[in-house]
């Protein structure tokens, strides 16, 4: 485990925050990518997000769905497929690390991030149908496979092929871990911190669940999505719902900290967003991303399976992905969060010497706390550190440092002795070893959400946090659904049919691994692949922007959209005759 820890220290700082020096900051090249790209998409298109989603969610609906066009499911399944990708963990665990990490000004940054990045899922979405492939032959007859290492082979040329293969190989790495560990990570994490079920019991449960759809392939996704992803959602937009409505009073006072702290920062309650805007504005880009997935090139390869012969048709519905994930769902677990107070709070919290979510960090001028590696020993005097000077080592949970630590649950023996973080250990001065404490600890991730909605909902009784843990459950399990298909497509495009398979099988053995890895490196594992796997993509569209200029006003030009609601109106009849 440190080998694996001491990688992604090392990819953080060469691949995730290496950037350029603005005044003193550092903006990390991930940010300046994504809203560059964004951007430039949102300028070239002419606010595409903004002029074009009412004619998305008329696509949505299926009023202009041929069923004699090539491709393997409706618009709506497609849109659902990708939503179940999306519409996920970014929304429950996500935006609390992002507020842990970077204050409540973090979300603010992803509603940017969603915002240009409508333009960028647009353009991907309307490439990967124009530049899709209709297979032949064998059980892969007559189905359909898109993405960006299609379009950036077909429609940059075969001399771009290198950047599609490797944009393949870093996507299905990514898929074994952004929209797969993480996934199993969370619910695993989310199940033993409310039931004490132990991680590996319950990611046995999701691999056989996720393995029972993934191996029905496309069409089964979507049949399960469409069904998954409007229930889940309705569900835990109505709890978020019922939370805002009871604390209306605390809605703008909530949105005025959000807006303040997006551009002057105090801190998240890990303290490393102290006045630090850039950290604010990462955690809110890097987050948001992970939410909404603009950029990424995943989504596209749900959205090239859609039933159209207009790639433009399903790029309008590809709007409304940011829009529902980050700027709906993810505001609605944003508020939640803030209003209730939760992310400043402290909980009694089991301090697992020798795992968990334990770490050590150092206080540093200006109430900054940066990670430092975990000393030899740590000494303590009626429960509190001996050593709290600036540069210190400090316990800490989830990056946070436990102020006291005590031998009990009740927390009324406080500790006297010698913490031995190698040894994952502590022995006190009577000689008694224990392999945990307890202390006040804050929480992330899904289980600070789940206690924002406890405490939200506590007036109408102590039931609000099922809510996220339902939520958890099927949003795991239906984006690691999603994601198998995103990684199955990479593998067919590298290697063929008869590599599809093998994939499943290791996708399956990845789901497991995640559930039982610690969260941080499980999540920084994530960021990083996410971090590579964005290039080729964002280089591609940039590249390829006057094909969606084009494609984009031809489309609207000639109104195909007409002649398909005429032929599905025929298509109905047809099916009320046969009835």
């Amino acid at each position: 485990m440190d080998l694996l820890q001491s990688f992604v220290d090392f990819m953080n700082v060469y691949v995730v925050e290496v950037g350029i020096a603005v005044g003193g900051e550092n903006i990390p090249f991930m940010v300046i990518l994504l809203l560059g790209a964004g951007l430039y998409l949102t300028l070239r298109l002419g606010f595409v997000q903004l002029r074009r989603l009412g004619h998305g969610l008329a696509v949505t609906t299926g009023r202009y769905d041929d069923p004699d066009e090539p491709g393997d499911v409706s618009h709506f399944q497609a849109l659902t497929t990708a939503l179940s990708a999306t519409v996920g963990i970014g929304n429950i665990a996500g935006v609390a690390i992002a507020i842990h990490w970077g204050g409540p000004g973090a979300l603010f940054w992803m509603w940017v991030t969603a915002f240009v990045g409508m333009a960028t899922k647009f353009s991907e979405v309307t490439l990967a149908q124009k530049y899709r492939v209709t297979h032949a032959g064998g059980a892969k007859e007559g189905t359909v496979s898109g993405g960006p290492m299609y379009y950036i082979e077909r429609g940059l040329g075969a001399k771009w092929k290198p950047m599609a293969v490797f944009f393949a190989v870093m996507l299905g790495f990514t898929a074994f871990l952004t929209g797969n560990a993480v996934q199993a990570n969370t619910v695993s994490d989310t199940v033993q911190s409310t039931f004490g079920v132990p991680a590996a019991v319950t990611g046995l449960f999701t691999v056989v669940i996720v393995g029972a759809v993934i191996l029905g392939g496309i069409t089964r996704i979507g049949k399960v999505t469409a069904f998954l992803a409007p229930l889940m959602a309705a569900i835990y937009v109505a709890g978020a719902m019922a939370i805002i409505v009871m604390n209306a009073g605390a809605v703008g006072p909530a949105f005025g900290r959000i807006f303040t702290e997006a551009f002057q920062p105090t801190a998240g309650v890990a303290g490393i967003g102290a006045g630090v805007f850039v950290v604010t504005l990462m955690w809110g880009v890097r987050r948001g991303l992970f939410s909404n997935e603009a950029g990424q090139g995943s989504a596209p390869i749900a959205h090239a399976a859609a039933q159209t012969d207009e790639p433009v048709s399903e790029g309008v519905v590809a709007l409304l992905e940011p829009l529902i994930d980050t700027i709906i769902i993810c505001t609605m677990t944003g508020l939640v969060i803030v209003m209730t107070g939760v992310n400043e709070q402290r909980f009694p919290t089991e301090i697992t010497l020798g795992g968990g979510d334990i770490s050590y960090t150092a206080q540093m001028e200006n109430d900054r706390y940066v990670s430092v590696d975990a000393p030899a020993e740590l000494r303590y005097v009626g429960g509190n550190p001996v050593n709290v000077g600036v540069g210190e080592p400090l316990l800490s949970w989830h990056e946070a440092s436990v102020d006291q630590l005590f031998l009990d649950a009740a927390m009324t023996q406080p500790f006297t002795g010698v913490v031995f973080a190698a040894r994952g250990e502590a022995v006190s001065d009577d000689g008694q070893t224990v392999t945990s404490l307890h202390g006040m600890a804050v929480e992330s991730a899904a289980p600070l959400t789940m206690e924002a909605f406890r405490q939200g909902l506590a007036p109408l009784g102590d039931w609000g946090h099922y809510i996220v843990l339902l939520g958890v459950i099927l949003f795991g399990i239906s984006t690691a659904i999603s994601w198998s298909y995103y990684g199955d497509r990479c593998a067919m495009y590298l290697f063929g049919p008869q590599a599809l398979l093998p994939y499943k099988g290791i996708f399956l053995g990845m789901h497991y691994m995640g559930a039982v890895i610690p969260l941080a490196i499980v999540w920084a594992l994530g960021d990083i692949a996410l971090a590579i796997v964005i290039i080729p993509n964002l280089i591609a569209l940039i590249l390829l922007a006057p094909v969606v200029v084009s494609e984009t006003r031809s489309y609207f030009e000639r109104k195909p959209w007409i002649e398909n609601e005429a032929a599905h109106q025929r298509w109905k009849e047809k099916q009320k005759g046969a009835k």
